[in-house]
């Protein structure tokens, strides 16, 4: 049971993940995820808790997904706290779990890429962006324009109309002879993603140019080829946005294959 005066209800005073699991209970990226984890804890002021105790929750949450692949969502609040905003001198962090299926993009999909849609709402600058925090409004209303155009998932601009980040997923696009990621410290919005980060390595490793920085959106219409990312869904190409149109990249399809590959039973 959650104390109703948790202060991640009360407030969204506290961080998530969510964790891809293998049919054999790993976590492929969980030291990137705890990683992240624990910068947000700091930058919150939370109290320090032990890798145990996360790892605590996140082995029931494996044990309730029966053997299967599956999500585990692990969130960390500050703990019950009394009114107002002021959090308690000396506050009980709370760490939950939720367990649960993946998500279901279909074969066809992941090979011919998803159609993209130009959200509505800017994705305006905050002190706390690059925090996987729990105040995720915004992107829970884009999500909303989402379903309502039928899009597969919304790209999120910043005031200035450069492309940032899709609703739950991190933006590449090949452009040049490099790949290019939008630069979410410099823009102060988003979420630079766990797999984003992990794809940052993995080209780097394998000699390739990854350029981040802020373009604005008619850039998009140059490149070679888009695709979308997550640390659930993997590689998800993009084959329309608007009224732009791309192939789907051989290369962005071996991306695919090598994150898939992380997630196969051992």
């Amino acid at each position: 049971m959650v104390d109703p005066r948790d202060r991640g209800l009360a407030y969204g005073d506290g961080l998530f993940e969510t964790l891809r699991v293998t049919a054999d209970g790993s976590v492929p990226l969980w030291p990137w995820h705890l990683r992240r984890l624990l910068r947000g804890a700091r930058a919150l002021g939370l109290p320090s808790l032990p890798e145990t105790r996360y790892l605590s929750a996140l082995e029931e949450g494996v044990a309730a997904l029966g053997g299967k692949p599956g999500v585990v969502k692990l969130i960390l609040t500050r703990g019950p706290g009394g009114r107002g905003y002021l959090p308690p001198s000396n506050p009980k962090p709370t760490v939950l779990w939720q367990a649960g299926p993946l998500p279901a993009w279909s074969h066809q999909l992941r090979e011919q890429g998803i159609v993209l849609g130009l959200c509505g709402e800017p994705l305006h600058p905050e002190s706390l962006a690059g925090l996987k925090h729990l105040n995720r409004l915004p992107q829970v209303q884009a999500r909303r324009e989402v379903a309502r155009h039928g899009w597969h998932e919304g790209l999120l601009l910043s005031p200035r109309r450069q492309p940032l980040e899709a609703t739950s997923m991190n933006l590449f696009a090949r452009l040049d002879g490099h790949w290019w990621t939008p630069d979410l410290q410099a823009a102060r919005a988003g979420v630079a993603g766990v797999m984003r980060e992990w794809l940052d390595e993995h080209l780097t490793e394998q000699g390739e140019n990854v350029v981040c920085d802020l373009r604005p959106l008619s850039q998009l219409a140059d490149a070679q080829g888009l695709f979308l990312c997550n640390s659930v869904v993997g590689v998800l190409p993009v084959r329309k946005l608007a009224q732009w149109q791309w192939p789907v990249l051989d290369s962005v399809l071996q991306l695919q294959h090598s994150v898939d590959a992380l997630f196969l039973p051992r």
